[in-house]
């Protein structure tokens, strides 16, 4: 699929024009740039067999409930999340703010004031010459509406450009919700995997205090070596410590989760004792197109769109304004008058207004919105470019986790099946302790690189969901179900 690049002018910056789809109202200036040749599916997927994940709530796809419960619990109790959700809300209103300049204003005002005068010099009958003073009152009540023309489409582009950054917020907030799920999903993975490796560890201490113990009793009875008896003792000690290193672990990782949840770090947090199956790989041909609703992605289009019409108004500040202003009230000496139709006024006026010198403040506007514009640009074409990185390298080591793990279940199947042998052999007087003692720290070293490896893949299983921005749908599926229904719009 050839999708073309986008080319800033006085910017050595390209972009996928099929991603970026910004309809700026000033119209900018791009130049053609030579295509771009692109996958029209993964080069890393393959084919694979078994029910494909739906497209919500994708952490189901894991198949168990209580991850499920978890992450559900997260999403509504943990406080970052409810302050992004804060933080949506003002967007929300300081888009509404932006969106109420293309009204007129109107306001009621009422009004009271007495007022007095003196004349003084005025000739009086009987020849004195005394001051003469009037009072007066006045009430009144008016309707005061002021609007700016909106001529050249200013107004209405701050208005989407507030749009924009909303929309934009919502993404951000949607990448917090789809980021934190994720981290709940590893933060359980972690901690399903510390009480395995601690229960192989108790498992371990267990099995080494007993053959100690053995050797122990056998050596007072003068049937083994006292080098025996110490190297086994050796051992022991440092399964134990092993043991300790693992109780730390899973105390830390219990906290973690409990924080994710939104409850008080007390450690009191039931572990899972079994990791969960590993879903589907990939099903082969979805579009890369897939990445257009990776929330940041979508995040880094609207605030380009944001910042086009950004532009667009501060080179329209350069043009006259235009407002209106009218009033309309009445007035009297009584308060009765202004509930009557007597003394009704009003004014209508008109304004314009021609900036002619503010000392470059205006064109370095200009200028800064441009330069913003610049590196949204970039940062959206980067943006783009990792996301592929991040999907293309979770598919390619794919195959080689699958082949790690299969060869280190079977490295701990043998290493099992050697430490029994060796077992019998060493207490039937046939192996040396050495042997005896290798056998057994391999058998539960492989058991524990196992747990690690099925641990791995599922997390990078979380990361592609992570980096397809979510669960994904059979092309094929999707494609019946649009065609035998044409009313439904595509979900």
């Amino acid at each position: 699929m050839k999708l073309e690049f986008l080319q800033l002018r006085r910017a050595p910056l390209y972009l996928l024009a099929g991603l970026c789809a910004c309809h700026a109202p000033q119209q900018r200036d791009y130049n053609g740039a030579p295509p771009i040749e692109l996958p029209e599916d993964w080069s890393a997927s393959e084919e694979d067999e078994g029910p494909l994940p739906s497209l919500q709530d994708w952490w189901q796809d894991f198949g168990d409930a209580n991850l499920s419960r978890t992450v559900e619990e997260v999403l509504e109790n943990n406080y970052d999340l409810l302050a992004a959700a804060a933080r949506l809300d003002a967007a929300g209103a300081q888009a509404r703010i932006a969106g109420a300049e293309l009204w007129p204003t109107v306001g009621l005002g009422m009004s009271a004031g007495r007022r007095r005068q003196n004349f003084v010099g005025f000739p009086i009958p009987g020849g004195n010459e005394e001051v003469l003073s009037s009072t007066t009152t006045n009430y009144g009540v008016s309707l005061d509406v002021a609007w700016e023309i909106d001529l050249w489409g200013k107004l209405d582009a701050r208005a989407k450009g507030a749009g924009a950054d909303y929309a934009a917020s919502a993404a951000d907030f949607s990448g917090a919700q789809l980021s934190l799920a994720g981290q709940a999903i590893k933060t359980w993975l972690a901690l399903c995997e510390a009480r395995l490796q601690r229960d192989l560890a108790a498992e371990r201490v267990s099995s080494f205090g007993t053959s100690t113990e053995i050797l122990r009793e056998r050596f007072r009875n003068g049937r083994v070596q006292a080098l025996d008896l110490r190297l086994s003792e050796v051992q022991l000690a440092r399964a134990r410590a092993t043991l300790s290193d693992f109780d730390l672990n899973l105390e830390r990782v219990t906290r973690e989760l409990q924080l994710l949840l939104g409850e008080y770090p007390s450690g009191a947090l039931e572990a899972p004792a079994v990791l969960p199956p590993i879903p589907p790989q990939l099903p082969p041909g979805l579009p890369s197109e897939l990445l257009q609703r990776r929330p940041d992605l979508v995040a880094a289009r609207e605030r380009l769109r944001a910042n086009d019409y950004y532009l667009y108004a501060a080179r329209k500040e350069l043009w006259p304004t235009i407002g209106l202003g009218g009033s309309i009230g009445r007035n009297g000496e009584d308060l009765a008058d202004i509930f009557d139709n007597s003394f009704s006024i009003w004014s209508l006026v008109g304004s314009i207004g021609q900036p002619i010198f503010q000392g470059g403040r205006l064109t370095a506007n200009i200028d800064l919105e441009d330069a913003q514009v610049r590196a949204t640009l970039a940062d959206y074409a980067q943006a783009i470019l990792r996301a592929f990185l991040e999907v293309e390298t979770v598919l390619a080591i794919e195959d080689d986790l699958i082949v790690r793990e299969e060869q280190l279940s079977i490295a701990a199947e043998d290493a099992t099946d050697a430490e029994q042998l060796a077992e019998a052999r060493y207490f039937a007087g046939r192996q040396d302790i050495l042997t005896y003692l290798s056998a057994r720290s391999s058998s539960f070293d492989n058991q524990s690189a196992l747990i690690s490896a099925r641990r791995y893949r599922l997390e990078q299983r979380v990361d592609l969901y992570l980096a397809l921005g979510g669960g994904y749908e059979d092309p094929a599926a999707q494609d019946d179900s649009n065609g035998s229904t044409s009313s439904d719009e595509p979900k």
